[in-house]
């Protein structure tokens, strides 16, 4: 993926500390004869990838995000989970289906500035949970303009999903969400729309419960847990490229054999009360973390002399 350029890596700290950009264009010291820095270019005060780190702490610092949230971070892992999957502020990120926003309290402040924030909800078809989500992301994102009036929504059929215009996105992003697709045989339509709205070279993030590498998708299915290759099946049949795997949110003390499959722990913990203590032990489940590339378009051939 490419990297920031010098010039925008230094527009992007003069604008986190509410400067403008030129000011940092008037800092910059005169080059010297013996300088190997061109006399046109910027010297920046910090890498991109130092300026995303630091943007991300503070974020996630935030004192917008609720202390239920913030108590995920420990089974969750936002900040090494999201530069493993290379994102920027100055990023169109596309995040599937957030649900009631946990992530979006990370990414719509991170992309507010310099970036781009769409939250992709399903279209209503009634009510139920993907409706209550949608309604009290819709009221968190009201709430707080100053975080989350930049965001935008985009409404898909989960049948026929298109994210946005193709080729318009850098990053698309969904976290717990694939198990979903797959019980409902909407998934290999979902990711050929990932594939659709990704520019040539753009990112897919994925992370979900991940079933033992022995188990078949049947036995699994209506656990909410999924064999990784399954996952990585899903998203190469369209097009991707496997890039990297992590083990960010790797979870050894997740056994997967629950009454009540992977909503037996929390934060769901759908058994109440029963063995409370036991599942809060182990905590979240065992994930995996994959990040897709989107090939980039091959050189045209050389014509023939």
């Amino acid at each position: 993926m490419a990297r920031l350029g010098t010039t925008l890596a230094a527009v992007l700290l003069a604008t986190s500390l509410g400067l403008p950009a030129v000011v940092v264009a008037q800092a910059a010291p005169a080059a010297t004869v013996e300088s190997d820095q061109p006399t046109n270019e910027l010297v920046p005060p910090t890498s991109a990838s130092d300026f995303t780190s630091a943007q991300l702490d503070s974020v996630l610092a935030g004192s917008w995000r609720s202390p239920a949230n913030k108590a995920r971070d420990v089974y969750r892992h936002p900040k090494a989970t999201l530069q493993f999957f290379d994102i920027r502020p100055d990023q169109t990120v596309i995040e599937i289906t957030p649900g009631g926003g946990w992530y979006s309290e990370i990414l719509a402040p991170l992309l507010h500035d310099n970036g781009h924030y769409i939250a992709a909800v399903q279209a209503p078809a009634g009510g139920g949970e993907a409706r209550r989500d949608d309604d009290a992301l819709h009221q968190k994102f009201a709430a707080d303009p100053a975080r989350y009036g930049h965001a935008k929504f985009v409404e898909f059929d989960p049948k026929a999903p298109v994210f946005g215009a193709p080729a318009s996105a850098d990053l698309v992003l969904t976290f717990r969400n694939v198990h979903n697709w797959v019980m409902a045989d909407t998934a290999p339509a979902m990711f050929k729309a990932f594939f659709a709205v990704l520019r040539p070279g753009g990112v897919l993030g994925v992370v979900d419960h991940r079933a033992d590498d022995s188990a078949s998708l049947a036995s699994v299915k209506s656990s909410g847990y999924l064999p990784t290759r399954y996952v990585v099946k899903l998203a190469t049949e369209v097009g991707f490229t496997l890039d990297e795997s992590s083990e960010i949110n790797a979870n050894p003390k997740d056994t997967k054999d629950y009454p009540k499959g992977v909503w037996t722990l929390p934060p769901t913990l759908t058994l109440g009360e029963q063995d409370k203590a036991k599942y809060q032990a182990i905590g979240e489940s065992d994930r995996m973390t994959l990040r897709f590339v989107k090939p980039s378009s091959p050189a045209p051939a050389a014509s023939t002399p």
